[in-house]
């Protein structure tokens, strides 16, 4: 069995407390009048939508973290924005799937009837039964529909995972996997690693197994956003990333890549946003898989002793 390498557990709390530091600095950009005239209307909305997912599992992994607050603060305010949701139907092929993550996300602050309006809407649609719908499209649309606490005509998990390319996955190429759909299917019949896989243990081994060799063949391809994904489904699968060789190479990987001020700089080493890009463009190329390092760290770590994000030595803020 792996052990953990000398000062994994110092890198890993430094990613996690950075990638946060960083989400609660930029968080109110989001929905400020700058952000309304810098960035696109439909990534601009998607962003919103990812951060109040990461506040979701912040919330449950690290209650007491000081820049939790912030981040609550904004998503609450947007949630009680009633022109927000007109936003979510602006990219039509995903319209129907955004209304349904902003309704299973809406914060307890937040509460009006608009979440339980569109939910109604979404079932006189037709949206909460399979249709043609591909099968990870079902299994997305049936967590969500979950956490939202709404009837829905989808199959179980175990039949959607079935349905899935993991279970035939051993046999395949890493090369020839979809690395961030296998995270995510994992994500989804997990809650991202907050309940245990509706799998059996030898299924869970196997399925490890594949987990393990497309974290190393993303690492070896500099991939620092589906590396991040893909150590937080080694977790799902009751792994843990500090304790085996593709983890730990992931971690050491995100760590060197961590700028000073926080950020995952780019979704790749190849990618990495140049040293004379404008502030808008820094944060437009690092927010997401920022916020993906945020997620991995806060639940990886949430069995461990709480680390504050900000300190007297970080507190300075930064501004767009």
């Amino acid at each position: 069995m792996s052990t953990r390498s000398a000062g994994l557990d110092e890198a890993v709390t430094s990613l996690s407390a950075g990638a946060r530091r960083w989400t609660e600095r930029h968080a109110a950009y989001l929905d400020s009048p700058a952000a309304h005239a810098e960035l696109p209307v439909v990534p601009r909305a998607k962003a919103l939508l990812q951060l109040a997912m990461l506040r979701r599992y912040w919330e449950k992994c690290a209650p007491a973290d000081p820049a939790l607050a912030e981040v609550t603060r904004v998503v609450e305010q947007v949630w009680r924005r009633p022109d927000f949701t007109s936003l979510l139907t602006l990219d039509g092929r995903r319209a129907r799937q955004f209304q349904l993550i902003y309704a299973a996300l809406a914060p307890a602050g937040s509460a009006t009837g608009t979440p339980r309006a569109l939910l109604a809407g979404l079932a006189a649609d037709n949206h909460l039964t399979p249709g043609r719908k591909p099968p990870f499209l079902h299994l997305e649309a049936r967590f969500y529909a979950d956490l939202a606490g709404v009837e829905h005509e989808f199959a179980s998990y175990e039949e959607l995972y079935e349905a899935s390319p993991l279970p035939r996955a051993a046999t395949l190429p890493v090369a020839d996997l979809d690395g961030c759909q296998v995270a995510h299917t994992l994500f989804y019949l997990s809650d991202f690693g907050l309940r245990d896989l509706p799998l059996p243990a030898e299924e869970r081994g196997r399925a490890l197994r594949v987990v393990e060799r497309l974290t190393d063949h993303c690492v070896a391809l500099g991939d620092w956003d589906v590396v991040a994904k893909l150590l937080l489904a080694q977790y799902c699968l009751g792994a843990d990333p500090t304790r085996t060789p593709s983890g730990a190479a992931g971690l050491r990987m995100l760590a060197a890549a961590q700028a000073p001020d926080g950020a995952i700089p780019g979704r790749s080493a190849a990618g990495r946003v140049p040293a004379d890009a404008t502030p808008v463009e820094y944060f437009r190329k690092s927010y997401k898989v920022t916020l993906v390092v945020a997620l991995m760290t806060l639940v990886v770590t949430s069995g461990r002793t709480y680390e504050p994000a900000l300190t007297a030595a970080t507190a300075k803020r930064e501004t767009l």
